[in-house]
């Protein structure tokens, strides 16, 4: 394996354990406010005022096992195909935006062979609000595979979290990497951390901007007790209707708020962790 592969590895999977840690309680009342029953909650504040209150503090981390264990694995994985997607786009190092956004979709694309199970694990632990007869992380994984196997339990959600992920990582390296230039620009290679965090977060943004009604739906599809019918345009199709129909156009944007908020840290320190252990191995191997 290329070594500057192997580097792009490690340096994803300490970018994606930043991400977890720091968003993580956001991510729980993004994901409530979008699968969460009509009228249970009043909105993103509503949602984090009553699970602190008949959960505790711990709740916001709920589902968080999932993603921390299966992050180095997904993140190495984005962060390696983004480094193979631009050496495959162009032999020269500096890409134009648009074929940075390429590279992004391609990532995305190969990034969601295991975001897709580490979401859905995720998802189905944040789904669960305090009740007597909540499962551990492991109950679930065992459920999932002995009722519907690989492809309809653990794989539940794969075809839409393609979807979200392509245009979701094509906006999210574009906006960063333009971010990034512009202050390179200013500051020559020594860009400062600060700069990095910031360059992150505008990559954040843009990320849930380009993807967000088909984040709600991946949620539903993965929170559902049985499995979706039907092929993926015919599951994903209905269910962007049944969301209209149930709450409008907004419906498509619940829980916005707090992913706009949440990827401004998260997205930040998995950037600037990313950067800098990637400089540091750079660094200690010369590639």
């Amino acid at each position: 394996m290329d070594l500057r592969t192997v580097n792009e590895l490690l340096a994803g999977s300490v970018g994606g354990a930043a991400q977890v840690l720091v968003g993580q309680p956001l991510d729980t009342v993004k994901t409530r406010a979008q699968i969460a029953p009509k009228g249970m909650f009043k909105g993103p504040m509503d949602i984090l005022r009553q699970t602190l209150r008949n959960e505790g503090f711990l709740a916001l981390y709920k589902g968080m096992a999932s993603p921390l264990i299966g992050i180095a694995g997904v993140n190495s994985l984005l962060f390696a195909s983004y480094g193979i997607s631009k050496r495959i786009i162009s032999p020269f190092p500096q890409l134009s935006l648009p074929q940075i956004a390429a590279a992004g979709a391609m990532a995305g694309a190969a990034n969601a062979v295991l975001a897709s199970p580490v979401e859905m694990f995720k998802v189905r632990m944040q789904g669960q609000y305090g009740a007597q007869g909540d499962k551990r992380l492991r109950e679930v994984v065992r459920e999932e595979w002995s009722k519907y196997g690989f492809r309809n339990g653990i794989m539940r959600g794969y075809w839409v979290t393609i979807v979200r992920e392509i245009p979701a990582y094509a906006g999210f390296y574009a906006a960063f990497e333009f971010s990034k230039r512009k202050f390179a620009g200013k500051y020559g290679k020594d860009i400062p951390v600060w700069a990095l965090l910031a360059s992150g977060s505008t990559g954040g943004i843009a990320y849930w901007l380009s993807c967000y009604p088909f984040d709600v739906v991946k949620s539903r599809v993965q929170q559902r007790s049985t499995p979706p019918s039907g092929n993926p345009v015919r599951y994903i199709s209905h269910e962007l209707r049944t969301i209209i129909a149930e709450s409008g156009f907004p419906g498509l944007f619940k829980g916005l708020t707090p992913s706009l908020l949440r990827s401004i840290p998260a997205a930040a320190s998995t950037f600037a962790a990313f950067e800098i252990t990637r400089e540091y191995l750079l660094g200690l191997t010369g590639v």
